[in-house]
């Protein structure tokens, strides 16, 4: 066996061992019982662990990952997670979360070529072609950046909102909250994007206004640098 495959097997059990000697029942607690409040929609990044970054233990978030955290409707891989989330495991809140310095957000928003995984990244580009006048504005590309990467968060609340799994469970009241955040690889903290909502009208109301605050005080911090502003 190769002898980076080899080392995994042995970080296996030295973490099984580690964790039945600190809880001996964690094991049997974790085979018995699977019952998430959160379905956690994340990009593929290897640095993003949806667990440890809001402190819970497996078990405890159920978890859908793809390059650059895209929903959209012909996706029936993430469509079916969503479904089962909802439907099967009745979790409550569904956490869309992004990352600043995405490298799939960046790949779409400089038109870089990486074969097939571009015709993916086309969704990403969809949001930033929407948004190229309020995004030309940012002449620092780090920020232009970071705010390609909230505005595909809220872009993906508002689509999850309107797929039909999530449709179908407000109409019989099921309590399902579709949450925008964004996680920062810098200090590993986690940014509430305030997109939270109940319905397809709610988050559209709610990304509105979300944008328009997020170009404002970006335009507010450039005029201050420039002593036009407080």
């Amino acid at each position: 066996m190769d002898s980076a495959i080899s080392q995994l097997f042995t970080n296996n059990r030295t973490w099984a061992d580690s964790m039945q000697a600190e809880d001996p029942a964690y094991f049997l607690r974790l085979v018995r019982q699977q019952s998430p409040e959160y379905l956690w929609i994340g990009c593929s990044d290897s640095r993003v662990p949806a667990n440890q970054i809001i402190g819970l233990d497996p078990g405890e978030v159920f978890v859908h990952r793809n390059v650059a955290n895209v929903v959209v409707h012909t996706d029936l891989n993430a469509l079916s997670v969503i479904q089962y989330a909802i439907d099967i495991l009745r979790i409550r809140h569904v956490l869309v979360v992004g990352h600043y310095g995405c490298g799939g957000v960046k790949a779409a928003m400089d038109d870089e070529k990486n074969g097939l995984v571009d015709n993916w990244l086309r969704h990403v580009q969809d949001v930033r072609d929407r948004h190229a006048a309020r995004l030309a504005q940012l002449s620092d590309p780090a920020l232009r950046l970071d705010r390609l990467c909230e505005l595909n968060v809220i872009h993906q609340v508002i689509n999850i909102c309107q797929t039909t799994v999530l449709r179908d469970a407000w109409q019989r009241g099921q309590d399902v909250t579709v949450h925008a955040w964004c996680y920062s690889l810098q200090n590993g903290l986690v940014s509430d994007l305030k997109v939270s909502a109940r319905g397809r009208e709610e988050a559209v109301e709610q990304a509105r206004n979300a944008i328009a605050r997020m170009f404002w005080m970006g335009k507010r911090q450039r005029d201050a640098l420039a002593g036009l502003g407080g």
